[in-house]
């Protein structure tokens, strides 16, 4: 396994170091509460955001390839993890933390097996309609969570139905002003996000309330704060887990490591597509892997290639690592000089812009076009969000990937197909296959719009018998235009053979046109061949049909 160093960084010049350079401090500026809010989700103490930009940032710098993907605490892997974690240990205790480094240890080791084997394309099996739906059920997921610590209402469940019935029916119960100071920082996030998205204004609202938390004594006035915060750099420690937790912890980590390896590599990848630069999906694995060793050593919890922080870095105007190696520079002078002013920001801020992130998460834009372009796959996206919202993190992203090859699976089962027929001018154009028509008196040309394999053989071989049987005129040639099918599996061969000689036996001769290389190798091994006979094999469309209807006008 050849490892390449510092590839999203090369090459340096003076305007880049200059470009990235200001990028990197803009970024530590917008993104530093988004990370302490992502550790709020997660369970963890708030000062492991801030550990998760720091080590693992500059991990996946070394070793990713990726010029603009921004590794770091991320609210789809941080809810999995809690959902998981909430269960084993109570959210204050050093033991959830020890499960949280195991877990994310179990995610580290994951990821390199996976650059081993170069399971880069496993990522290829979640669809954009899923992973959008997915993202859109944790955002709804995560803001529901979040009402009852802006409105500083207890809420004793882990279930999101429950937790908003809880929130609606305790409204009055809520303390005002945290409400009211929580309501005005979610307005001003929104608000300033959707006109000056490069104003860092999480960043100031955190800042302004520290402040007046420190000099209006917040804790006084019945706010909820966070509280002493652990300054300096993080310390490693063993963490003490048994087997039998271990264990547990395998689903919620193989869920982080599917979201991972689906999420980064689809933002890694659009943005190679958008410059036009050359991408390495299996070194940006490496490059994962190495974040979340990091994330272990550094006290941090599961990081992630977050598209959201990612468009954050290009806005800021970044175009390579170096822009996240500013940004844990300016993390570590936070963590040794200003950790402890954070114990003064109310816990209703927090959660306020833990809000907001959840509201960027729910995908209404996407959702839109693929509703207008795709009412099937909408309803798939709707599904996904619906079963995270009610089932769950793990099993929403499990679903979202059986649907994924589910849709897959389905347009290979039920594939289209067409019948080329003359149009009114007399030239041959295709139709969707139905009883009734032919192509020229005597003739039938069909395409099938898909691999033939053992769950699409059947409808076939009685579409073929179909469309022969209800034909106007007694079909003498059956021409198949083969240009989808790139081969056959055995099932597929045995029906085939069956269906050909028995057409053989009532005397339709049938021929096969844009038969690839892989596709011939397979009728040869199968024996196909005997049956047709080499005559009756071409490799153009033109071909065969000047074989079979020379006079023949064709509009493919």
């Amino acid at each position: 396994m050849r490892i390449k160093l510092f590839g999203g960084l090369r090459p340096l010049t003076r305007e880049r170091l200059v470009r990235d350079g200001f990028a990197g401090v803009s970024l530590a500026a917008m993104d530093i509460p988004q990370v302490l809010g992502y550790a709020r989700i997660a369970g963890m103490p708030a000062v492991t955001g801030l550990y998760t930009v720091f080590l693992p940032l500059i991990a996946f710098a070394a070793f990713g390839a990726s010029r603009h993907l921004v590794v770091a605490a991320d609210s789809a892997t941080a809810t999995i993890m809690a959902g998981q974690l909430s269960l084993m240990a109570p959210a204050d205790l050093a033991h959830y933390a020890d499960l949280a480094a195991v877990m994310t240890l179990m995610v580290a080791v994951l990821l390199v097996i996976a650059r081993i084997f170069r399971l880069g394309f496993l990522a290829d099996f979640m669809s954009r309609t899923v992973l959008v739906g997915f993202l859109s059920g944790v955002g709804i997921q995560v803001g529901i969570a979040m009402l009852g610590v802006m409105f500083e209402i207890p809420v004793n469940s882990s279930r999101t139905p429950e937790q908003l019935f809880i929130v609606v029916t305790h409204l009055m119960d809520a303390h005002g002003l945290s409400a009211t100071l929580a309501l005005a920082v979610t307005l001003s996030v929104l608000l300033t996000g959707r006109y000056w998205p490069r104003f860092p204004m999480a960043f100031i609202v955190v800042a302004l309330t520290i402040w007046a938390s420190w000099a209006f004594d917040f804790e006084r006035l019945g706010f909820s704060l966070v509280g002493e915060v652990a300054g300096g750099l993080p310390m490693p420690r063993l963490p003490q887990v048994t087997w039998g937790e271990t264990v547990q912890l395998i689903p919620a980590a193989l869920s982080c490591f599917v979201m991972i390896v689906a999420q980064s590599l689809a933002a890694a990848r659009s943005y190679a597509d958008q410059y036009r630069e050359e991408e390495d999906v299996n070194d940006d694995i490496l490059g994962l892997a190495a974040a979340n060793f990091a994330a272990v050593a550094g006290g941090a919890f599961v990081v992630n290639g977050s598209p959201t922080q990612s468009a954050m870095a290009e806005t800021a105007g970044s175009r390579s690592q170096f822009t996240q190696v500013v940004f844990a520079v300016v993390v570590l002078v936070v963590l040794l000089f200003f950790s402890q002013t954070l114990r003064y920001l109310p816990h209703c801020v927090l959660g306020a812009i833990v809000f907001t992130i959840a509201l960027h998460l729910v995908k209404v834009k996407d959702l839109r076009h693929i509703r207008r372009e795709s009412p099937g796959e909408f309803g798939l996206a709707l599904t996904t969000a619906a079963a995270v919202v009610f089932v769950g993190v793990e099993q929403g992203i499990l679903l979202a990937m059986a649907l994924s090859i589910l849709r897959h699976v389905r347009h290979s089962y039920r594939p289209h197909t067409q019948v080329l027929v003359p149009d009114a001018q007399g030239v041959w154009r295709p139709q969707p296959a139905v009883p009734g028509l032919e192509t020229a008196p005597g003739l039938l040309i069909y395409r099938f719009g898909a691999d033939l394999f053992f769950a699409n053989d059947k409808f076939f071989a009685g579409e073929v018998r179909r469309l022969i049987a209800a034909a106007p005129d007694k079909v003498q040639t059956l021409l198949i235009d083969a240009g989808a099918i790139s081969d056959l599996d055995y099932s597929a061969a045995c029906a085939l053979g069956e269906l050909c000689g028995n057409l053989h036996d009532q005397g339709i001769r049938v021929v096969f046109a844009r038969v690839s290389s892989y596709l011939r190798a397979d009728m040869h091994r199968h024996g196909i061949f005997e049956v047709l006979g080499e005559s009756n094999i071409f490799a153009t469309l033109h071909e065969a049909i000047v074989s079979v209807h020379p006079q023949s006008r064709l509009t493919s």
